[in-house]
């Protein structure tokens, strides 16, 4: 994360008969190699979680909320902005409305509040992490080997970045907060939106479905051929992922210049989309995981798990729709290992 780090702090979750405590911290932790490294690690592990949700802060007199949904979190956060409350204040308050929320959820999940705030490009950030702790090992100076509590960063599940910058020039926006997405939807992080006082603002799932559905309705009505149609799946593909690890939008209009730039056709792809019933949204959100869809076929069931490139069909992999069959040539080095040494066949 290449940032100026303003301040950060840390405040701790333990569970003691069955009930959820805090310690919070009585001061900033120091800006120092230590942690930024620490505020690296979990950007990047961050960073690289597939899926993300969009969101914003609720509005009381707009948002059609219900109570548990509501937080004073958004408002201890303009206080700090404004200048009326120091950070550490801020957070305090922030890691007790958290304790709220996992009292009442009953969730007896120890770890630790990390809050930070920093600038980037122009713009200021405010990352909240509640990341979970492991028992871990480590060296004394006198070379003992002494138990210690650990973070464990990449097990992270629940945190949000908030973009303050949009939020002060862009109140209206939907997308100024973004948040992990767990496996099995909003569920795993209810708890951590109603603590932020936040609500879904689009779901980038959603998006990059419509963005795959339309380029394939695209591909199909201008007749491309099929190297053509693979090539312009993979220019989508590699132009979304770059505004997806950049945590950027994707705009339609600069995608389709560029995608005419890369494979030129007839008609742009934005002058298609705008004719369509439903029109792709001036900017979407990209979600990797449904984009992988344009560049690789991949399911699984009934013991069977398979994934491969699209270009691949035609040439290595073939399938008959007749027959539902289909036929590889050449396996993979380790699969073909496998096989080998399962039929008593030297390698």
């Amino acid at each position: 994360m290449q940032a100026d780090v303003k301040h950060s702090i840390i405040h701790q979750f333990y569970t003691n008969d069955g009930q959820i405590g805090l310690r919070v911290a009585p001061e900033t932790l120091a800006i120092n190699d230590e942690v930024s490294l620490l505020l690296n690690e979990l950007t990047e592990v961050y960073n690289a979680k597939p899926s993300k949700g969009y969101a914003r802060f609720i509005d009381a007199e707009v948002d059609d909320a219900e109570q548990h949904q509501m937080s004073e979190f958004p408002a201890k956060l303009d206080a700090w902005r404004a200048g009326q409350e120091e950070f550490v204040e801020f957070s305090q308050q922030s890691a007790k409305i958290l304790h709220q929320q996992l009292q009442h959820y009953g969730i007896l999940e120890p770890g630790f509040l990390v809050i930070a705030s920093y600038t980037e490009r122009g713009q200021d950030f405010l990352v909240v992490a509640f990341l979970p702790s492991k028992d871990g090992v480590t060296i004394a100076p006198d070379l003992s080997v002494d138990r210690s509590s650990q973070l464990d960063i990449n097990k992270v599940q629940l945190a949000a970045t908030i973009n303050l910058t949009e939020w002060k020039e862009e109140p209206d926006s939907a997308t100024y907060i973004s948040f992990i997405k767990g496996r099995v939807g909003r569920k795993v992080s209810d708890f951590f939106l109603d603590f932020l006082g936040c609500a879904e603002g689009l779901n980038a799932k959603k998006q990059s479905q419509q963005l795959v559905e339309s380029l394939h309705s695209y591909v199909k009505d201008a007749a491309l051929p099929t190297e053509q149609a693979n090539a312009l799946r993979k220019s989508v593909y590699d132009i979304c992922d770059t505004s997806w690890q950049n945590n950027e939008p994707v705009r339609v209009k600069d995608l389709s210049e560029q995608l005419r730039e890369s494979v030129p056709t007839e008609r742009s792809f934005a002058d298609f989309t705008a004719s369509q019933e439903q029109p792709l949204p001036e900017e979407i959100r990209a979600d990797r995981t449904t984009l992988r869809k344009l560049v690789k076929f991949q399911g699984q069931g009934g013991g069977l798990s398979l994934g491969f490139d699209q270009e691949l069909l035609g040439s290595r992999i073939e399938y008959d729709p007749n027959t539902d069959k289909l036929t590889v040539h050449g396996t993979p080095p380790n699969l073909r290992e496998q096989l080998r040494r399962y039929f008593g066949i030297d390698s």
